[in-house]
């Protein structure tokens, strides 16, 4: 078996997925299905050429099973999950606007509910780094990824993220995506995301979050006030994503998206641009990547899209990505994403990636402009 290159470690819930748009005292049925920012990410990763594993507890119950079992058929490895005989699985519940009843969201939002107080992931501690079959996935693993979700579910988890990035590291790195929840937060200290943003390697921040959480949303400011990580990764609210580091900036733009459904965007990105980093990509390649994950999940009724495997995209010198470069981007409009469209996006110019249109149907170069979501 493959070691994973990347290991992601938090909570995923059991996920309620209502049979149609509307507030949730007039849903008839709901489809259950599994999301959490962490294996969200895992399963990105793994659909972009990059060995995973998701670290996490989840309940002795069907919940959990059912959670393990899904994030395993797309490749992941579960090892790392520990069974918890008392604590039950985590559980959200999504609300997805455009009905005409009373109270609705309105068409395109969409509002999760938590049920996760007690939950089997909030007794992860220090001694789940110290289990066997987390230490070996930890010890083997290229990237370590964190969110700020993790230490606001407990003190014991707070102290795991801690040790995490704390312990010698070698030549691993380790992400932190802000993932701003202030409910979760509500009767803790946040400060101490701080401390974990600036101890991070690559540190992925909304703007929007940032500023709630930080006071500044500021790409230039936010690399003055955390200087620790060598990549500061900033999406701001005109959907411009920059990447800030010892050489300078790189900004690139997103592409426009016939939005399907908005849940898991940010969680693809991540995976999306953490990929290009394992791969070697420059930064305009990690941000493009990026990119394309996010809007493969903008385009799915789940939080992961399916990409498909892309692994193929780590192959090649520079002369291939030249000759790529160098040609027009394929249109696909079967819904399916081939590697070498996806290639071809990744060292597109600048006008054939602001001339393209993603939508549930396919990839379209060059058609009809109506704006970015």
């Amino acid at each position: 078996m493959v070691t994973p290159w990347a290991v992601c470690v938090g909570e995923s819930m059991a996920a309620l997925l209502p049979d149609g748009p509307g507030p949730l005292d007039g849903v008839e049925s709901f489809a259950v299905s599994a999301g959490g920012a962490e294996s969200n990410v895992a399963c990105a990763l793994r659909a972009l050429g990059v060995p995973s594993a998701w670290v996490s507890r989840v309940g002795d119950d069907g919940f959990g099973r059912r959670l393990v079992g899904e994030v395993a058929r797309r490749g992941v490895d579960t090892s790392g999950v520990a069974v918890d005989p008392a604590r039950p699985t985590g559980l959200y519940l999504k609300e997805t606007g455009g009905s005409d009843r009373d109270g609705d969201l309105g068409a395109g939002r969409s509002r999760l509910h938590y049920y996760r107080a007690g939950s089997a992931a909030s007794a992860m501690s220090p001694a789940t780094l110290s289990e066997a079959a987390v230490a070996d996935l930890v010890d083997g693993a290229r990237l370590v990824h964190l969110t700020g979700i993790t230490p606001a579910l407990s003190e014991t988890c707070l102290a795991m993220v801690r040790a995490l990035l704390d312990a010698p590291r070698g030549q691993r790195l380790i992400s932190f995506d802000l993932n701003w929840r202030p409910v979760l937060w509500r009767d803790r200290d946040a400060g101490v995301l701080r401390e974990f943003v600036n101890a991070a390697d690559v540190a992925l921040l909304g703007a929007d979050e940032a500023e709630a959480a930080f006071g500044t949303g500021v790409p230039a400011e936010l690399r003055t006030l955390f200087p620790g990580p060598s990549t500061i990764v900033v999406k701001d609210a005109e959907r411009v994503v920059t990447a800030l580091t010892a050489d300078g900036a790189v900004s690139e733009p997103a592409l426009t998206v016939d939005v399907v459904e908005p849940t898991g965007a940010g969680d693809a990105f991540a995976a999306g641009y953490l990929a290009g980093t394992l791969h070697g990509f420059d930064q305009r390649r990690r941000l493009r990547l990026g990119h394309l994950a996010a809007a493969s999940a903008l385009v799915a009724h789940g939080d992961v899209g399916e990409l498909g495997d892309l692994s193929r995209l780590a192959v090649g010198d520079g002369a291939d990505r030249a000759d790529r470069s160098a040609s027009s981007v394929p249109s696909e409009t079967d819904g399916q994403w081939s590697a070498a469209t996806i290639a071809a996006l990744l060292d597109a110019s600048a006008e054939e990636w602001r001339a393209t249109r993603v939508s549930a149907d396919g990839i379209v170069v060059g058609g009809p402009e109506t704006g970015r979501p």
